[in-house]
């Protein structure tokens, strides 16, 4: 069953943490992978959900950095993943596999932006290949491991509304335009929730998009100072000048509430901010970001690409 793309009145806001939307949520005995979660909103996630009692895997293309973030965490482990290495997303998910653990919720927090022109694989577009094909291959190779009532939440951004899937030219063969790319990525995002949740909500698994908000953490690391003070986003020290930039307790606080929130029970294939379900066109997510045919197309276009379909058949 698809949940209409309106607001559910949740009760949460903008300023709400991920502490707070945990707030009386048990995790004892709940399994959770976060990618990225060593740094920025990742990190506050995985410290929310392993304080509420969870035990967390995190995934690392620099797993010593990774163990240096999350030392004095209790209940987390690492392991060593690159989302842009095919094979390496295959070797850390069979691992998973053999270790045989079940998974009661997979957050994909990690993510690059902005960056320069860059090809992995067999060619493929940097963000295109990270944000998106990493994430797909991987949730696809873990699905033996969700549990009933799991939930995969794929963290993408307003930055979606920046560009469509481009079906004729998805990895910038005829030029770059590094905001372009990520803002397709992150349209990949939202489509890659919409079609997961038609395909596995029968075996009780659902699948969220969101915008986790604004938040200056380690992914403007490809945005330079000055190109960030001409967006009006800091000033000449760093320091934040919009007002609609989040700390990273509260930019965790979607993807938590997400992949946590009972208010979400029955639910999914929606895109959400703010800890709620965000409303269709400008301020919210755009038409083509949830179109079931674009969803199911993009779907069956990362297939042909990774060799990987979990959910089917």
């Amino acid at each position: 069953m698809s949940t209409p793309q309106q607001s559910i009145n949740s009760g949460f806001g903008a300023s709400t943490t991920a502490a707070e939307v945990l707030d009386g949520i048990d995790l004892t005995g709940k399994h959770v992978l976060v990618t990225g979660g060593y740094s920025g909103i990742g990190l506050e996630t995985v410290k929310a959900v392993a304080a509420a009692g969870a035990q967390v895997v995190v995934p690392a293309r620099r797993p010593k950095v990774a163990e240096e973030a999350l030392a004095g965490i209790a209940g987390v482990e690492t392991g060593e993943l690159d989302l842009g290495d095919l094979a390496s997303v295959e070797a850390f998910a069979n691992g998973l596999l053999d270790a045989g653990k079940g998974i009661d919720a997979v957050i994909d927090s990690a993510g690059v932006m902005a960056s320069p022109e860059t090809r992995v694989g067999p060619g493929w577009e940097l963000q295109f290949a990270v944000n998106h094909l990493g994430h797909f291959a991987l949730v696809n190779r873990l699905a033996p491991l969700l549990n009933e009532g799991s939930r995969v939440v794929a963290v993408s951004s307003g930055g979606h509304r920046r560009s469509p899937i481009r079906w004729d030219d998805p990895h910038f063969a005829e030029g770059y335009d590094r905001w372009e790319a990520y803002g397709q990525s992150k349209t990949a995002n939202v489509l890659f929730a919409v079609h997961l949740d038609r395909l596995a909500q029968g075996r009780g698994v659902r699948a969220f998009a969101l915008h986790p908000g604004g938040i200056l953490t380690p992914l403007q690391r490809h945005v330079s100072r000055e190109d960030q003070m001409a967006m009006g986003w800091v000033d000449a020290d760093g320091n934040a000048v919009a007002d609609w930039f989040k700390t990273t307790e509260q930019g965790a606080a979607t993807q938590t509430w997400a992949a946590f929130s009972p208010q979400l029970d029955g639910k999914g294939g929606v895109y959400l901010q703010d800890c709620d379900v965000a409303e269709l066109g400008e301020g919210g997510v755009a038409e083509y970001a949830v179109d079931p045919e674009q969803a199911a197309r993009l779907w069956d276009f990362s297939v042909e690409l990774t060799g990987v379909d979990g959910f089917r058949g």
